[in-house]
């Protein structure tokens, strides 16, 4: 096909701006705020951390950055053990692996996707007879879904092991009534550009903890004190939010229960569409909250449905049309794969088998319905043309 003829592209999940945004970054450049730190910045913090229910934020460039500051804050340091859910993106690792620290690599349930709890008892019982506990855990929650948070914080804090949240993924989302991100001892989020809401690049440190939020700032400034001149006692890093792109956060807030709702009707039209052919499996919404579905993820049986999730990918990427595969689990990684993993049960791999059968559709809030009937006569197209060409031969 002639690129010229080819239909507009579809992106797995593109910025979604308006024009709110707009007026708070004119402010910046009216009032010459340009450089790091300023208003924004400290407004961005209170109203976020108003929406999440804590005690305070953080702004920072990324939220890779704020899951550095988190581990350091919980004393991660060199030859430690942090626990760490293994089907995530490469970024809830790495800020371990900056520490000088050893991830421990824990699967996923059936039910969320997240952090299995059978895995990580297990984890815990093979550290503590070692004599080696954990100095954290973080939990990642998934694609816009917590994960099963009370089980999980009822064993950490058997052991005395502060949880970080990673909710790069899940601004927006709630556990039993509660913001995802607030649980632990310390919350991530993310505005990446493919996240819900977006600042561009950026993230956030959250916590009820005033005093650990301000350590952290001074780390993330350069750990520059208070002097005259410029005196540093302490490693710092350049890991502030400019105010400009605060500006664009503030913004986004202000919309994040509607981008959530776009996103949850985005997923409905998938489910009411795709949901009853066989083999094809959306992720479960957990009965104890809200997920922002952030991402409408499914498995695709090929038993099943006479397809491959990896079919599905190349079909509409011939189509002009973005989607992934689920993350390639952690212990999968050429860089980690000499890092211990505990599966949900013995012999019983829950991340592998989502990779291998996973994907992920696109789910924009700006996603048209007319742009999701492409992806959706696409999908049936191929798994029909499959179907047909298996049963005649």
């Amino acid at each position: 096909m002639d690129p010229q003829d080819r239909p507009p592209r579809i992106f797995l999940s593109p910025p979604h701006i308006g024009e709110r945004e707009q007026i708070y970054v004119r402010e910046a450049f009216d009032t010459n705020w340009i450089a790091p730190l300023g208003p924004h910045v400290e407004a961005f913090e209170q109203e976020l951390a108003a929406y999440a229910g804590c005690a305070g934020a953080a702004a920072l460039s990324s939220g890779t950055a704020a899951i550095h500051l988190a581990l350091r804050l919980a004393g991660v340091g060199p030859g430690d053990d942090v626990f760490v859910s293994s089907l995530t993106f490469v970024a809830s690792v790495n800020p371990i692996l900056y520490q000088g620290a050893n991830p421990v690599l824990i699967d996923s349930d059936e039910e969320s996707w997240n952090l299995s709890v059978p895995a990580l008892k297990r984890a815990f019982a093979d550290a503590e007879q070692a004599g080696r506990l954990p100095k954290a855990v973080v939990v990642v929650n998934l694609y816009g879904q917590s994960a099963d948070m009370d089980p999980i914080l009822e064993l950490c804090d058997a052991y005395g092991v502060p949880v970080i949240e990673d909710a790069a993924e899940s601004l927006g989302a709630t556990y039993k009534g509660r913001q995802s991100g607030t649980l632990g001892a310390y919350g991530i989020y993310s505005f990446n550009g493919n996240k819900i809401i977006t600042t561009s690049g950026g993230g956030m440190l959250v916590s009820n903890d005033a005093v650990a939020l301000e350590r952290a700032r001074h780390w993330a400034t350069q750990a520059r004190e208070p002097a005259a001149h410029y005196e540093h006692t302490q490693i710092g890093y350049n890991y502030r939010l400019s105010n400009v792109l605060a500006g664009v956060g503030r913004g986004q807030l202000q919309v994040l229960e509607e981008r959530v709702a776009a996103r949850r009707a985005v997923f409905a039209r998938y489910e009411q569409a795709l949901g009853g052919i066989p083999g094809i499996r959306f992720m479960p919404e957990a009965s104890y909250g809200r997920s922002t579905r952030w991402l409408t993820a499914l498995t695709v049986n090929p038993a099943e449905a006479g397809v491959t999730s990896a079919q599905l990918i190349a079909a509409l990427a011939e189509a002009n049309i973005e989607s992934r595969p689920v993350w390639k689990p952690m212990h999968r990684q050429p860089l980690l794969e000499v890092y211990r993993y505990y599966p949900h049960d013995k012999g019983d791999s829950v991340s592998d088998r989502l990779f291998e059968q996973g994907m992920c559709l696109p789910s924009g809030s700006s996603l048209s319905e007319h742009d999701q009937d492409r992806v959706i006569a696409c999908l049936l197209a191929t798994i029909q043309g499959w179907r047909y060409r298996h049963e005649s031969a």
